[in-house]
């Protein structure tokens, strides 16, 4: 069983121990809660989905109407866009939100109906050529939340009508119904964009040509410019700085445990493992590599094999976190640091350090075990 350490107790936010984590590359039931309100227990068989805005009909969809469209599955990492929060709190400057580590990520097979064939049978009343400027808004009304009466988000109505971008309406997850905490009877999912986005206990979703007017999309997750570094600042940054959507490529470090004594194996080496994740669209991860030098030489990670069995040919693994590990060459010392990187498969690598922002979201220095002392 997974230890699940809570960030906040009331509403649930917390977050496994990261040696756990990164022991199992499909995160079972015990990944990340975040939540900005109760969690409700809905009825199956009551539930719906209403369909509305600029559609040609609209619809008001049950759970058994989503089952009957074609099921999509996708292995896709969910990450909050605060994940590695106190990284940033710690080694730039304070930040203001729950102090996330680096474990509000997990790794899951997601499956439900495709958004594009939602959409598609309401019928988008949008001209092709101006998807790019309008919108798809998800609501809950189910539970209330910590900062507006309802829970909302949106994304680009033309990533939601590209069926490439495999947004679903989650029916399952890891091949069984969707738990209460994780969003039942259904959520969206948006592989690559912040978590945010992926709405639970989905309530509506919007065809609109405005983003979705939740205080969620419209002040909490931005990557605000260094200025803005006062929530009163802030104020006249947030109405012209765009929501974050796609999240950028990112590695952690989950074993050795920072601040831990580590025993050297009898070639002197020790053992390296985590997590790396692509930017956006651009999965998956091609590379990773480790430093014990402060970044001055860099060696390749091996990365472990995703997915086994007979359905390994057809899983998509573009949207999915990667598990690497390493052996490398220490000498006994306190005060030891590693770093990992990682670059995806369009060629996005991470940096040292990204530039501060206020809200302390989408950080992606350098993975990073500190504090070791080696035996």
């Amino acid at each position: 069983m997974v230890q699940l350490e809570y960030s906040v107790e009331e509403p649930l936010n917390r977050e496994p121990e990261l040696e756990k984590l990164v022991e199992s590359f499909i995160t079972k039931s015990d990944g990340y809660d975040r939540n900005h309100g109760p969690i409700p227990h809905l009825d199956a068989k009551t539930h719906k989905v209403s369909i509305t805005g600029l559609v040609i009909n609209e619809l008001s969809l049950s759970v058994s109407d989503l089952q009957s469209l074609p099921q999509h599955s996708v292995i896709c990492a969910l990450q909050c866009a605060g994940n590695r929060r106190h990284t940033m709190r710690t080694k730039l400057k304070e930040v203001s939100g729950i102090d996330w580590f680096d474990g509000a990520v997990m790794n899951c097979k997601w499956t439900g109906p495709l958004l594009r064939d939602v959409l598609d049978k309401a019928g988008v009343k949008v001209e092709d050529k101006e998807w790019k400027d309008a919108h798809v808004a998800f609501s809950c009304f189910q539970t209330p939340t910590q900062d507006d009466d309802f829970y909302g988000a949106s994304i680009p109505l033309s990533r939601a009508m590209d069926r490439h971008r495999s947004i679903l309406l989650a029916l399952e997850m890891n091949d069984k119904p969707l738990p209460a905490n994780h969003g039942a009877p259904v959520r969206v999912v948006t592989p690559g964009i912040a978590g945010a986005r992926s709405v639970k206990w989905l309530d509506q979703i919007s065809v609109q040509m405005s983003e979705s007017k939740s205080y969620y999309q419209q002040h909490d997750y931005k990557v605000l410019p260094p200025e803005a570094d006062t929530k009163e600042k802030a104020e006249e940054y947030w109405s012209k700085v765009s929501s974050l959507q796609d999240m950028p490529v990112n590695s952690v470090i989950g074993m050795p445990k920072s601040g831990s004594t580590v025993q050297r194996d009898t070639d002197g080496t020790v053992q390296v493992k985590g997590y790396a994740l692509p930017s956006g669209a651009d999965g998956p991860i091609v590379k990773v590599e480790v430093s014990v030098d402060g970044g001055k030489a860099w060696a390749d990670a091996e990365m472990i094999k995703a997915y086994e069995g007979e359905e390994a040919k057809d899983v998509e693994l573009k949207w999915a976190w990667a598990l690497w590990r390493a052996k490398v060459k220490l000498e006994k010392g306190k005060d030891v640091k590693i770093y990992s990187r990682a670059t995806d498969k369009s060629g996005n690598t991470q940096k040292e350090s990204p530039v501060w922002n206020l809200r302390g979201v989408a950080y992606n220095g350098y993975g990073e075990a500190f504090g070791l002392d080696i035996v």
